[in-house]
């Protein structure tokens, strides 16, 4: 969105997110500009690492650089838990408040927290990366040491995302955004319990907020995902809605998974990928999504398209 980018030339992106009166105010646009049924709050996943001592910066082009990365148990052994968050996060709870005290009874707002996985990778590796090597390499060389990295993240991520909820947030994504790094196997040892531990959590305190889960890259191992004590499970675009309900069955929320490269097509293209998606998922239990998020150069115009072709559709 031109408005969007308007603020991103402005001002750099933790102050875009950290500052509430412009980080609810991008969180409103997509909402506002093309009637989407939910709002999502605008931020990021390595949000709560400074408060757990884990700095970051986001480098133009590159993404996020962790200033000093946890290589050693010395390193580990120095994070601190988040244990009150008004405090450690002071902005995310007016971000929160303001945007349910402006979306009430209208739409419906979207919290996130990053899973303890792609966390710990970012936070190993220093940055994006093309093999994750050292993260893997801890897993497969001291996993002892992975665990205990993975348990401190997950300790203090459910409390951030708990307090997500108490500030307002209708809804609870976790998004492993590495999953295509992982191995089945990998995931079920390293990723997989300790999302388990979040959602249980979240569900014990909030029974009645639903809980999402996105593998990013991890259709390849969906049917290990079908145990995941969440609501709901957001597909990447790499698997078929099809196939996808050949794992799961037509009683299992699924979210997704239009591949957002249809963006970049005509407006039947794009119609004919919503229909698609939406027939194949069924007439029950799905929530219309891409598959992945929107690129920066995507024009307004194709993603009205979707989402008008998303609310306008009728099962027969």
């Amino acid at each position: 969105m031109k408005a969007f980018r308007e603020y991103s030339e402005k001002y750099p992106f933790r102050q875009r997110s950290e500052t509430p009166d412009i980080a609810i105010e991008l969180s409103l646009q997509p909402w506002r500009e093309f009637g989407v049924d939910g709002v999502i709050m605008f931020s990021d996943i390595l949000t709560p690492l400074p408060s757990i001592g884990v700095d970051f910066t986001m480098v133009e082009s590159k993404g996020p650089k962790i200033i000093s990365p946890l290589r050693d148990d010395y390193a580990i052994s120095q994070l601190k838990p988040i244990h009150d968050v008004e405090k450690q996060v002071p902005f995310l709870g007016t971000i929160l408040k303001s945007l349910r005290k402006e979306t009430e009874g209208k739409t419906s707002l979207i919290g996130f927290i990053g899973a303890p996985w792609t966390l710990a990778g970012y936070s190993v590796e220093g940055g994006s990366s093309k093999l994750c090597k050292h993260i893997k390499t801890m897993c497969y060389e001291n996993p002892s040491l992975a665990h205990k990295l993975l348990q401190t993240y997950t300790d203090s991520l459910c409390v951030y995302a708990s307090y997500q909820i108490e500030s307002g947030a209708q809804i609870l994504q976790i998004f492993e955004s590495w999953a295509h790094h992982m191995s089945e196997e990998m995931f079920l040892t390293f990723a997989k319990p300790y999302v388990s531990q979040i959602a249980s959590y979240l569900k014990s305190k909030h029974p009645n907020v639903p809980v999402v889960y996105f593998a990013n890259g991890g259709s390849a191992y969906l049917s290990s995902q079908l145990d995941l004590p969440v609501d709901a499970l957001s597909l990447d675009w790499q698997i078929s809605m099809k196939s996808a309900r050949q794992i799961t069955g037509y009683d299992k929320v699924l979210a997704g998974n239009v591949d957002p490269t249809v963006l970049y097509g005509s407006a039947s293209t794009i119609e004919s990928a919503v229909k698609r998606c939406i027939e194949e998922a069924g007439i029950h239990n799905h929530v219309l999504n891409l598959g992945h998020g929107v690129e920066k150069d995507i024009t307004e115009d194709n993603v009205r398209i979707l989402v008008n072709a998303a609310q306008s559709y009728k099962h027969n």
